[in-house]
């Protein structure tokens, strides 16, 4: 069992149901899945950005990624619909865990000026989504071998109700928020 999971379930649990007052440990909101996604637009004009993406995104997940595909075609960025746009890789159990403990404490803190993620980026449902500029501050991406920086985007979707649950679950957990 992963370090994250033990934490969660001898330290978050009783936290979260002496603060939030739940009857029953299986109230309790928990990690549902993470999702990494890299939206590529050069993809339309450039088939090897769609592979050096792939290549980083199942570095950085373990995982093999998903191609994401255009549902509409739009005319004005050159796009028909069904062409690749994108990649994203879901992860869930252990693999989710192992990520969420990477992010928080070795990828985070390895950005240059951190201050802390922002408090906001919740979507009303517990939900938390974070954007990274650049893949190359994971350990696993070779600096040489990037032919292009690019941007991820990090959904942590949660068991929660309310932007409060889902909040004090990742802050528990060791999300480093800021201060406000």
């Amino acid at each position: 069992m992963s370090r994250l999971k033990e934490k969660y379930k001898e330290e978050v649990i009783p936290s979260l149901m002496k603060l939030h007052g739940y009857k029953n440990s299986m109230q309790v909101p928990k990690l549902d899945k993470i999702v990494l996604n890299i939206g590529l637009g050069e993809a339309t004009q450039n088939a090897k950005a769609l592979e050096a993406a792939e290549r980083d995104l199942a570095a950085i997940s373990g995982q093999h990624p998903v191609i994401t595909r255009a549902k509409k075609s739009i005319a004005a960025f050159r796009l028909r619909a069904g062409m690749p746009i994108g990649l994203k890789v879901t992860l869930r159990g252990e693999r989710m865990y192992d990520f969420f403990d990477k992010l928080v404490n070795g990828v985070l803190p390895r950005m240059r000026e951190f201050q802390g993620v922002p408090r906001n980026s919740f979507d009303g449902r517990g939900n938390y989504t974070l954007g990274l500029k650049e893949q190359i501050i994971f350990p696993e991406i070779d600096y040489d071998k990037v032919d292009k920086v690019r941007g991820l985007e990090v959904s942590i979707i949660t068991t929660a109700n309310t932007d409060e649950e889902g909040r004090d679950l990742l802050e528990l957990l060791g999300m480093p928020f800021t201060r406000e």
